[in-house]
């Protein structure tokens, strides 16, 4: 795995931290949360900022902590 620079996390990725649970909620939002790599509570994944990832992080916004 490699260690992704410092200018790249800065511009082109986003840090996303599960901090609510996804129990109780709709499919579909557990569903984007699995779609993003987010399982367990107070797990972190950095991600690319694409259109894509940004969609699925709108839906589930009220879970997460973004950062960058």
């Amino acid at each position: 795995m490699t260690v992704p620079s410092k200018k790249a996390l800065k511009s082109e990725t986003v840090k996303v931290t599960l901090i609510k649970s996804p129990i109780r909620r709709q499919a579909y939002q557990s569903a984007c949360l699995v779609g993003l790599g987010l399982r367990k509570l107070h797990s972190s994944r950095v991600l690319e900022d694409t259109p894509c990832v940004r969609g699925m992080i709108e839906k589930v916004k009220h879970l997460l902590r973004i950062e960058g």
